[in-house]
């Protein structure tokens, strides 16, 4: 069964940096494409950011283009997110979600695994 578990949420100041990392077990890491999901509070999940299989294929969200940067390293199962100059906005649960497929997508229905979420919170 995959499984995924993000990992380096933390409090931030604004303007500040952070780096999310998600990890698979259970799983082919490279059959799939990775993203990134937020959830504040009463609000709708939020598409981050997305890669594609091989790394070389990449989506942002408006939000958060030219700040956050998708990386992936095959070799560890391991998807990150790199965070700059952040906002209060920012806050948020963020999920890795897994999607068994070619090409990114920007929908949260297209994945198929996610993670438990860690928490990011940009203080103001």
């Amino acid at each position: 069964q995959v499984q995924l578990v993000e990992s380096g949420g933390q409090l931030v100041q604004t303007g500040g940096s952070l780096e999310l990392s998600c990890s698979m077990s259970g799983g082919v890491f490279n059959w799939y494409v990775m993203g990134w999901f937020r959830q504040a509070p009463g609000q709708n999940r939020e598409f981050v950011a997305a890669i594609n299989r091989n790394g070389g294929d990449t989506n942002y969200g408006d939000s958060v283009k030219g700040r956050f940067t998708i990386s992936r390293d095959n070799a560890k199962n391991t998807v990150y997110l790199q965070m700059i100059d952040l906002k209060p906005e920012d806050t948020a649960v963020y999920y890795c979600a897994a999607h068994q497929a070619l090409v990114p997508s920007t929908s949260y229905l297209s994945y198929d695994f996610w993670g438990q979420g860690t928490q990011v919170t940009v203080s103001s």
